[in-house]
């Protein structure tokens, strides 16, 4: 298990992995919906269209839930202190990241992926820096998707971060399992 897990804990199946993932991504895409809307909104300056404010306030006041509901179903040992470090690891990657890419999609995924590499619980085998490179790799495509498809990398973004993070997951274990396969095969 991976260093911050408690002794004795069985690791999360893949299936309750994926279904903590699956569950944590449909939070997210109305909190994600939310704020880009509402910046999209204050941008256009029109009186049609949501209120931006308060859109941004309903995206914004969902994220933490979003990072309460991995923690908890992925079964982290100790989930409430993992939300709270992913919010805060949310807005130290996403904002900046906002600011250099200069499109909300971008910034929304990286700041979740950041937040989700430490919200979702980590077992034996996988890897925080596989999490990390495939929340770049992510947040690079939803960057490139923004510019080449326009307005239909909303709909798919909320997808990104998370199952980003579940691939790099799977990726890991089946690597460790392999070396170890390949390690007790050849001594």
């Amino acid at each position: 298990m991976s260093s911050r897990s408690s002794a004795g804990i069985q690791p999360v199946s893949p299936e309750r992995k994926w279904r903590a993932i699956v569950i944590t991504t449909l939070v997210l895409a109305p909190a994600f919906w939310a704020i880009l809307a509402g910046w999209v909104a204050a941008a256009d300056e029109g009186t049609a269209g949501a209120q931006p404010a308060a859109a941004i306030a309903f995206g914004v006041a969902v994220l933490p839930f979003v990072f309460i509901a991995g923690a908890f179903l992925s079964q982290h040992p100790n989930a409430p202190g993992a939300a709270a470090r992913a919010m805060g690891l949310a807005l130290l990657v996403g904002i900046p990241v906002l600011a250099v890419a200069g499109d909300g999609v971008t910034g929304l995924v990286a700041g979740v992926g950041a937040g989700g590499t430490v919200a979702m619980r980590r077992d034996e085998g996988e890897s925080l820096k596989a999490r990390v490179w495939a929340v770049a790799f992510a947040s690079a495509y939803a960057f490139v998707l923004v510019r080449i498809a326009g307005g239909i990398a909303l709909l798919s973004a909320p997808v990104f971060p998370l199952t980003a993070i579940g691939l790099a997951d799977h990726l890991s274990v089946r690597r460790a399992e392999r070396d170890a396969v390949a390690s007790t095969s050849s001594g």
